[in-house]
């Protein structure tokens, strides 16, 4: 049973009416009624009651409607699978450099291996920037450190956890120690992100200096990690950080242990939770999880003056 006929027959049925029918589906009134008749006669049963100027459905009619409903559905749904795999998919990524730094190149190299006619879009935003955008639509994952402010809209999935360092610029008087105090930082001079576009960062670091009882001073605060290193390096102050920052860092800056220190950051991909079933976010994501668990950052940690990753 060919699906052209069919649909026309549902057509009329649910029209109630051949001319309507005909001209819903741009044919005229006796190509319709002969496709019709010809499904009849394929199919071996009537399926219009035929009237002066009307008709009702036979038995086998009301059977064919309601089935053939199903299996128009189906076949919808067949095409648009084999036209969407045609086409190459492009996948939105908003990311944040500093947390992703040593992740998402490797990941992405692995994903499109898996899907090769993938084409991925790499958007550099700020946190607040992500979220929003995600929510509208315009990205399809986000790679950044999971909110503290709960989102009902949003799925997260844990990619690695990172240890916090204080980046500090040469010359500086902490450079010659090997680890760092909480009171290390006392009145010292601090470059920050800013509190508009990295809300929960900047929670966690006052809220750390004030459990710690440091009294530091903002000198400066940064729309991105560009900025932030080169406020740094420009020596405007020190600046608390994640350990992945190191492959970004020029060699005039050091990356110093902190004892304690804050809970580690927790680097998430987020994507909208009616999308968690998406298998390509989800092969995404699976190499993004991949790509952490390798412990890339551990050599370039030992180039900068770290030991180690932990």
């Amino acid at each position: 049973m060919e699906l052209r006929p069919l649909r026309s027959f549902i057509a009329a049925a649910e029209d109630g009416n051949i001319s309507k029918a005909a001209i819903r589906l741009g044919m005229t009134q006796p190509a319709l009624s002969r496709q019709i008749k010809g499904l009849e006669e394929e199919l071996g049963v009537a399926l219009l009651d035929r009237k002066a100027h009307s008709f009702s459905l036979t038995t086998a009619g009301e059977v064919l409607l309601r089935e053939g409903r199903g299996l128009l559905e189906k076949a919808d749904t067949i095409e648009q699978r084999v036209k969407a795999t045609a086409k190459a998919q492009v996948l939105r990524v908003g990311y944040s450099p500093s947390l992703s730094a040593g992740i998402l190149a490797p990941a992405m190299e692995s994903f499109t291996q898996v899907h090769p006619r993938a084409k991925v879009e790499l958007s550099d935003l700020s946190t607040q920037e992500m979220i929003e955008s995600l929510q509208k639509g315009t990205l399809d994952v986000i790679v950044t450190a999971t909110p503290s402010k709960e989102m009902t809209d949003i799925s997260w999935t844990t990619v690695q956890l990172q240890a916090w360092r204080v980046a500090v610029p040469q010359q500086h008087a902490l450079m010659k120690k090997e680890s760092l105090a909480p009171q290390d930082l006392h009145d010292q001079k601090l470059v920050v992100y800013s509190q508009r576009d990295y809300p929960d960062y900047w929670n966690v670091i006052t809220g750390w200096f004030k459990h710690q009882k440091i009294n530091a001073k903002i000198a400066c605060e940064c729309d991105g990690v560009t900025s932030l290193i080169s406020a740094v390096e420009a020596g405007l102050g020190v600046a608390m950080v994640v350990e992945r920052i190191a492959c970004l860092i020029p060699d005039r800056i050091m990356l110093k242990r902190l004892e304690p220190q804050p809970l580690p950051v927790c680097i998430s991909a987020g994507l909208l939770y009616h999308q968690r079933e998406d298998k390509v976010l989800s092969v995404f994501i699976e190499e993004l999880k991949r790509a952490a668990s390798k412990d890339d950052a551990k050599h370039v940690l030992e180039k900068k003056g770290i030991k180690g990753c932990g």
